[in-house]
C-alpha cells in the first residue's frame, strides 16, 4: 500500500499524458479503482461521452457479420452506449454508481478506500 499512488496523483499523471495525445481526453474515472479512461474524442458526441458498450447491439452486429460471411462490417461507434453521468470524469460521484453502497474505512484521517 505504501507504493500505491493517491487518486489525485494518478489524475495529475493521466492529465499530463492526455494533454500530449491529439484527439484524446480523459473520459471516465473510477476513484475506487484508482483508474481513468483516456478515450478518442470520436466517442464524444455533441459534448457527451459514449464510452460504454451496448452488448446486445454488439452481439447483433457480430451475428450480421457472421451471417454475411464477413461482408457486413461494423466499428466501435456502431455499438456504443452513453456513459452514465456518474462515471464521466469530473463528476461529483467520481465513478461511484449512486445505486451501489460505498463503504469507508473507519478511523482514518484520509479515505484510502480507492486502493
Amino acid at each position: 500500500m505504501a507504493n500505491v499512488p493517491w487518486h489525485q496523483e494518478v489524475v495529475a499523471f493521466v492529465q499530463q499524458l492526455a494533454d500530449m495525445l491529439p484527439h484524446y481526453e480523459i473520459a471516465c474515472e473510477h476513484e475506487h479503482s484508482n483508474c481513468l479512461l483516456i478515450a478518442h474524442t470520436k466517442f464524444k458526441v455533441n459534448g457527451e461521452w459514449w464510452t460504454w458498450i451496448n452488448y446486445d447491439r454488439f452481439q447483433e452486429l457480430v451475428q450480421s457479420h457472421n451471417d454475411s460471411e464477413g461482408q457486413q462490417s461494423f466499428s466501435a461507434l456502431d455499438y456504443v452506449a452513453k456513459t452514465p453521468s456518474w462515471a464521466v470524469f469530473g463528476a461529483n460521484e467520481q465513478g461511484f454508481d449512486p445505486a451501489d453502497t460505498r463503504f469507508q474505512r473507519r478511523n482514518k484521517t484520509k479515505d484510502i478506500s480507492g486502493c
